[in-house]
């Protein structure tokens, strides 16, 4: 009977373990689902992607939760209304365009997300949006407390 109970916990214990451990890539991948997302998307013209960047984990504001960060760094002749105006048109989405200034991407306050592409000059743009992800993988990461 002892060894059985036993048998059970450590069971229990070895199945919590793995869920655990198997958390953070499972999270990983929708944060690089949400910048392949974006890669897929068609430029528009006078424009070039330079980079994406990803990253899951609790980004900005306070509390607990995970959230899915996907990013791509653009360097256009476009002004940066033309730009917005071109990533409103897609459907079911609202990506975001902002100037980008410096390697590091600012609205990530907790850690350091950064482009490796030197970014100088006033015709680099952060494209990003936020993505969701429905399993039971976002309760149990430890970066999203």
């Amino acid at each position: 009977m002892k060894k059985g109970c036993l048998t059970a916990a450590l069971a229990v214990m070895l199945a919590l373990l793995t869920l655990l451990a198997a958390a953070p890539a499972v999270n990983d991948r929708a944060a690089k689902k949400v910048a392949k997302d974006l890669e897929a998307l068609p430029l528009p013209a006078d424009t070039m992607r330079l980079e994406t960047v990803y990253r899951a984990g609790k980004l900005v504001g306070c509390g607990n939760g995970m959230q899915y960060f996907g990013g791509m760094l653009l360097e256009s002749g476009l002004p940066l209304e033309e730009l917005r105006d071109y990533y409103a048109g897609f459907p079911n989405r609202e990506y975001t365009v902002e100037p980008q200034r410096g390697q590091e991407i600012a609205l990530v306050e907790h850690g350091t997300l950064a482009f490796e592409t030197k970014v100088a000059g006033n015709r680099f743009f952060l494209v990003y949006d936020w993505g969701t992800n429905d399993t039971i993988f976002h309760e149990l990461d430890l970066r999203g407390h």
